[in-house]
């Protein structure tokens, strides 16, 4: 069985999963995008090509707004807003094969921590390289869980885990080469992979150093839960205002 067999071995997505939360959260904000788009007469581009006003009318990521208007919110929100149709689809289809093994051998509550930590730091890193664009789309928190897969199985060791390891190495250049070449925001898949290469290297291996700080984790959890929760809410708050 080659590495990318072994690395997607368990992808199926049984009862309620965190990656199957998260997934339908991302396909139901992109939906009612594209019903709104709809109903201001944009056609097929609310589905394939949104424009700009639209996708930060649904949470977008736009740091005039986060600084001027203190619209925190959007720190979070950008992750399920997607630019389209086929942006949308493969972020979900890569987070569909990382994530469920992830969380099967991490569990929900880590999971949802690197998820959450590497949407933030890819998002403040695009304030660095690209403050006046409008940022979207789950890659950075997925770019997060690929360089946890990196640093993670390279201290779990063997040789499936190294073998994992190797093999995300190398979907990350490749993926960073390909969004060179399409113009695709390197600077959130960068602070993602840093982030979550982070929390890899750190996050405990040993049967025991897991159950000591499970607690820990999972309060964290519920908090990023909160806290994305309550982002979300202020989307549609924010029309009000």
């Amino acid at each position: 069985m080659n590495a990318r067999n072994q690395f997607f071995l368990k992808t199926s997505l049984r009862g309620n999963s965190l990656v199957q939360i998260l997934i339908y959260a991302n396909l139901i904000l992109f939906t009612l995008m594209v019903l709104h788009g709809t109903i201001l007469g944009l056609g097929m581009s609310a589905i394939m090509n949104p424009p700009p006003r639209l996708m930060v009318h649904w949470g977008g990521q736009f740091w005039p707004y986060v600084l001027q208007h203190t619209e925190w919110w959007r720190c979070i929100t950008y992750a399920f807003t997607h630019g389209g149709l086929i942006h949308l689809g493969f972020n979900m289809v890569v987070l569909y094969q990382v994530g469920p093994l992830l969380e099967t051998e991490i569990g929900w509550s880590r999971l949802l921590t690197v998820y959450t930590s590497s949407s933030l730091l890819a998002t403040v890193a695009g304030l660095f390289w690209h403050p006046q664009s409008v940022v979207v789309g789950a890659s950075g928190a997925i770019f997060g869980l690929i360089g946890f897969s990196i640093s993670y199985y390279h201290r779990v060791g063997g040789g499936i885990a190294l073998q994992r390891r190797n093999f995300m190495f190398q979907w990350a250049v490749m993926a960073f080469v390909f969004g060179f070449i399409v113009g695709a925001d390197n600077a959130a898949h960068l602070g993602g992979a840093i982030a979550g290469a982070i929390l890899g290297w750190f996050m405990p291996v040993a049967i025991r150093d897991q159950r000591r700080t499970e607690n820990l984790f999972r309060n964290i959890a519920i908090l990023c839960a909160a806290i994305t929760a309550i982002s979300i809410a202020f989307i549609p708050i924010s029309w009000l205002f």
